[in-house]
């Protein structure tokens, strides 16, 4: 590691690392508001009122348009990714039951699926990502198991081809219900996304999680579910949908709107850009502070190794300026990847992401120096 001086940051804003939100600045206010007004033109009261348990037509028309391997009646609309998990965990699970999880994954995603009352087992996994031939030999009846296979929170990393099509073929076969969060997949920085799980699986035995947080805006609470038809009409009978007249109604006839228009294409066009480059400022100034750490190809994380303890340096970095998430809160069990620490690229611009790694690294020297004698 080069050298780094040893100064406290104490007087000046922290640099946090560890949230996975959206640049303030990128978040598309006008273009939202011209949406908003184009769709109340457009629909009137059908903007307004009630709408179809499933969600709006528009918005589940433009939905399967951009997908290209969806039907309408395989389509859900609800107020994000995590709702979706917890719908599908609710239609899908019964208290007691075995899910499998990914490891290391989406901590927030535990709670969501512990909240149905079942037991989280990590799934078999290396550091290239889930192992599926080894599923089997667990033993363990699973009518779940949850992953994010593309642009991954943490890791940023992407499930290799070959184990796509595997636990593509182990959906197919009834075995296990993959629980696919997709949000990740339009922003790719340096090549298309790999094929979802769902359309290698031919939307069999895989319900697909979609957002539009992180493509547009966390406030919306808007995303949807691909399934089976049986499953959205479960889903469309569930009590609260069916007494509400479907799911955040009139920001998804906006979205719509927004999508048709062209904004949505343009927008992610922007953001691909933005945090392409902020995605290289960090990883380039870790390298420079001897912190070498894979470039992710989208997503809004990167993954990086560190020579101590994440949790021993979290207190230590923070006296620094600086903030991330340490690596043991994404197993299940907490028992795993102490040695790394899991950085957001996408809530601050390029200068801040170079400082915060220049300080991360003083922090790294401190840790390894040990208290002053």
């Amino acid at each position: 590691m080069v050298s780094v001086p040893i100064v406290q940051f104490e007087d000046r804003p922290l640099l946090d690392l560890g949230w996975g939100h959206p640049r303030g600045d990128l978040l598309p206010g006008d273009g939202w508001a011209r949406a908003s007004g184009r769709a109340l033109s457009a629909y009137g009261c059908q903007a307004l009122t009630y709408g179809h348990a499933a969600g709006p037509a528009p918005l589940i028309d433009w939905l399967c348009e951009r997908a290209g391997d969806t039907a309408r009646d395989q389509v859900f609309v609800t107020a994000g990714a995590s709702h979706g998990l917890a719908l599908a965990t609710e239609v899908l699970t019964r208290p007691g039951d075995v899910v499998l999880v990914d490891s290391p994954s989406y901590h927030l995603a535990f709670p969501i699926l512990a909240d149905r009352g079942v037991t989280l087992v990590r799934a078999p996994a290396d550091e290239h990502g889930l192992l599926p031939l080894e599923l089997p030999d667990l033993g363990l009846t699973a009518p779940l198991l949850y992953l994010v296979p593309t642009f991954a929170n943490p890791t940023g990393r992407s499930l290799p081809p070959e184990r796509r099509r595997s636990l593509a073929d182990l959906a197919r076969s009834g075995r296990v219900t993959v629980v696919e969060d997709d949000t990740y997949r339009d922003l790719a920085y340096d090549c298309p996304a790999p094929p979802s799980l769902w359309s290698l699986a031919g939307g069999r035995g895989v319900v697909r999680l979609g957002s539009f947080a992180k493509t547009v805006a966390p406030g919306l609470r808007l995303g949807w579910i691909t399934g089976s038809p049986d499953l959205v009409d479960r889903l469309s009978r569930l009590g609260y949908v069916h007494s509400g007249g479907g799911v955040n109604h009139t920001t998804a006839m906006t979205m719509a709107m927004f999508g048709a228009d062209g904004l949505y294409d343009r927008h992610v066009a922007r953001l691909r850009q933005e945090y392409a480059g902020q995605r290289d400022a960090l990883v380039g100034a870790l390298g420079e502070y001897g912190l070498p750490v894979e470039s992710p190809a989208g997503g809004w994380f990167v993954w990086l190794r560190l020579p101590t303890s994440a949790e021993a340096l979290l207190p230590i970095a923070e006296r620094h300026g600086v903030s991330f998430t340490p690596g043991p809160h994404f197993w299940v069990d907490g028992s795993g990847g102490d040695d790394r620490a899991r950085l957001s690229f996408s809530r601050l611009p390029g200068r801040d992401l170079a400082e915060a790694a220049r300080r991360l690294a003083a922090a790294v020297v401190a840790a390894r120096a040990g208290p002053p004698a």
